[in-house]
């Protein structure tokens, strides 16, 4: 076969064809530079055609802001001096869009057999730059990165690492190039947390955790670490990226930190703080496995005698004793923590909590050895004791019940247990919460005045009327005084509310009065407000600023069965009472213990007899016999005489009967606003004209019955 040669010349449609259909941009110029031919490549990247720069010169073209001047100055030398160049320099297109071109130009001539000029080849760089450009950032960020990088390949075999690498482990790149980073291993971790680390990279390319490794040197250090799979164009193919700081520092000074802010620095018990959190985790605990929790305040007595009379520092070893000594057989779960000077808690899950206490007492009373030279310490423990779940709180109220119950203990002796009372203690709060509403309740005026009529037998007329308080509750309606007057006995507001009763009983008094109504009111004062070292200049005032009424239309009822523990002081307030004018009744007469003594030496002008004998006496012979025997005394000591809890007309024949003076009670009218006074005094005084001729008992109406209140 024959072997043909190459040819060494192509024909010019061939050359053309190459420079239309190349992707380069190919540009003619003459001998001064100016383009003379450009080829399609050419007007595809730049936008430009040639009937539109056809004479032009490249440099007022493709320059822009970005173009090095440097680069085109040699540029513009070199077709000067006809010589062949090669630059890269960045361009623009007619749009104004930067690119990075590659720029060969040849110069040709006579000896080409051609015309003077130039052949300019320009190709797009661009993205090989970018690449350059990326991949430069990429090996400085690796160089100088903080933090330490490592490479390794599918089989997990090190590729590289960068410096950051060698300055936290120790090692050298050249110590580590072909090994595994199990080289680093502490030994620390178990095998199911690789397995962990494999499954996260298997199954989403990246874990991220804390690790302890070894240094080279041995040394452990804990680094934050991240692990990316790379996938490489090859299909299956990948390498891992790990990047990781040490943080050994920073987790020293966390527990520092933790230290400082959750234990307590002298003993090393566990502060305020942190007893809160650890109880609320007790308090979950015991109620997944329906066990129980004792909280104890523990206050050593006396202890601030150490401090002044040794030294702080005396002082400061006691307690470092003592705390040992708590903790020495407390059991796993319990916990004792430091929570003031001389103040510890101490949490138990152990179900004899006392013997638990009682021997930790006994622990603590031990001696106290500071040391040769000195006098071991004496030293006792008061306790408070409050119970989870019987004391259903938040471990912060536990802490501050068990505080409470420690001040009782405190208050029966030094060296005392106190167990805390949750049903009182919420009783206490019942209280409080009820005298901060009844306090408000006051200040907006939600309480009125109602009035029940007392009635003279004899004739039937209506003497006076008793003030009764009622709360009009802007949730609750109407509220009788047994729903909050218990509340306030031996409270704050005793006084307030019961000088708010009589200012209002007074005035109404007048109100009446000036309408041609002339009724006095009875008002019941408590011990603790008749007591009280303002009551009589108080009353004094009022009937001074309210001139018009006179004093003996005013009752001071006192409670029989409220104890007066100063008989003597008591007749000697309610004798200045009745100097002013005002009368004196004794109220729920028979309901207490000393109801002679107070007949024989209390200033008295009227007795009541309690209701609680009245209603029941028409079935109970007992009844009836302390009714008859209080309406005798009565007679005997020159006493009028009251019965309340008149419900029907069988009681009020049986008052009439046993020569009983005035009645009062449902038999006659219920409470009623001071509004209604008027129309019933009307028509009660209509019926008792209607019946004149009838026996006096008989006249009296009946009101509702008990069972219908």
């Amino acid at each position: 076969m024959e072997r043909k040669t190459p040819a060494t010349q192509i024909s010019l449609k061939q050359l053309s064809l190459v420079a239309r259909v190349t992707r380069n941009m190919i540009l003619v110029l003459d001998e001064t530079g100016a383009i003379q031919w450009t080829n399609p490549g050419f007007e595809k990247h730049t936008g430009y055609h040639l009937r539109d720069i056809y004479q032009s010169r490249p440099k007022a073209l493709l320059s822009g802001p970005g173009t090095d001047p440097k680069t085109l100055s040699r540029i513009t030398q070199k077709l000067y001096q006809t010589e062949q160049f090669n630059e890269e320099i960045l361009l623009y297109t007619r749009a104004g869009n930067p690119f990075w071109a590659h720029l060969t130009c040849i110069p040709t001539g006579t000896e080409q057999d051609m015309e003077p000029g130039f052949v300019c080849i320009m190709s797009n760089i661009s993205d090989t730059k970018e690449n350059e450009r990326n991949l430069r950032i990429a090996a400085s960020v690796f160089d100088r990165s903080h933090e330490a990088i490592l490479i390794s390949d599918q089989c997990n075999r090190i590729l590289d690492v960068n410096p950051a690498f060698s300055r936290i482990t120790g090692y050298s790149r050249s110590d580590v190039l072909g090994l595994t980073p199990s080289i680093l291993s502490s030994g620390r971790h178990s095998p199911a947390f690789y397995q962990s680390m494999w499954r996260s990279l298997e199954e989403s390319d990246y874990w991220r955790g804390e690790i302890f490794n070894k240094r080279k040197n041995g040394e452990e250090f804990i680094q934050l670490q991240t692990i990316t799979r790379v996938h490489t164009d090859e299909p299956g193919k990948y390498h891992h990226v790990a990047t990781f700081t040490d943080i050994t520092e920073l987790k020293n000074h966390a527990k520092e930190l933790d230290l400082a802010a959750n234990y307590d620095e002298l003993t090393g018990l566990p502060n305020l703080y942190l007893l809160k959190e650890r109880l609320h985790q007790a308090q979950l605990h015991a109620d997944r496995q329906r066990t129980t929790l004792s909280v104890c305040y523990l206050d050593l007595d006396g202890f601030s005698y150490v401090n002044r009379d040794l030294s702080r520092d005396a002082g400061n070893q006691a307690l470092q004793i003592l705390a040992r000594r708590l903790t020495q057989n407390l059991h796993s779960g319990d916990i004792a923590a430091r929570v003031g000077g001389d103040e510890f808690v101490i949490v138990l899950h152990d179900k004899d909590c006392v013997q638990a206490y009682e021997r930790m007492q006994s622990t603590i009373s031990q001696p106290v050895n500071l040391g040769p030279g000195t006098t071991p310490l004496a030293i006792t423990a008061s306790l408070g004791v409050t119970r989870y779940p019987e004391d259903r709180s938040e471990a912060e109220a536990l802490i501050r019940h068990a505080d409470q119950a420690m001040y009782a203990a405190k208050e029966k002796g030094r060296n005392q247990i106190h167990f805390f009372d949750p049903e009182l203690s919420r009783h206490r709060q019942q209280k409080r919460e009820q005298l901060t509403e009844i306090s408000k309740a006051l200040e907006r005026g939600e309480f009125e005045l109602h009035f029940q009529p007392q009635v003279k037998m004899a004739d039937c007329k209506v003497t006076g009327v008793e003030a009764l308080i009622r709360w009009n509750h802007p949730h609750k309606g109407m509220l009788y005084p047994d729903s909050f007057l218990p509340a306030l006995k031996d409270s704050h507001l005793e006084a307030p509310l019961g000088e708010w009763v009589l200012q209002n009983a007074i005035n109404q008094i007048n109100l009446w009065q000036s309408a041609g109504e002339e009724l006095s009111v009875s008002v019941n004062i408590s011990a603790r407000h008749l007591m009280s070292p303002g009551f009589t200049h108080f009353l004094e005032r009022q009937l001074r600023d309210t001139a018009t009424v006179q004093p003996e239309k005013i009752t001071l009822e006192v409670l029989e069965s409220t104890a007066l523990e100063d008989v003597r002081h008591a007749g000697s307030v309610l004798a200045k009472c009745q100097a002013l004018g005002v009368q004196v009744a004794l109220d729920d007469f028979g309901t207490g213990f000393s109801s002679l003594t107070y007949l024989r030496t209390l200033p008295v002008d009227l007795v009541k007899i309690d209701k609680s004998f009245v209603i029941r006496m028409l079935e109970d012979p007992s009844d009836r016999a302390i009714v008859e025997s209080i309406i005798f005394l009565g007679q005997r000591f020159e006493y009028p005489v009251l019965a309340e809890g008149v419900e029907t007309m069988a009681h009020a024949r049986a008052m009439h009967e046993l020569g009983c003076e005035f009645i009062q009670g449902y038999g006659v009218a219920r409470p009623m606003p001071a509004s209604e006074v008027p129309g019933w005094l009307k028509q009660w005084r209509k019926k008792v004209t209607t019946d004149n001729d009838a026996d006096p008992a008989l006249s009296v109406c009946p009101g509702e019955t008990p069972s219908s209140r």
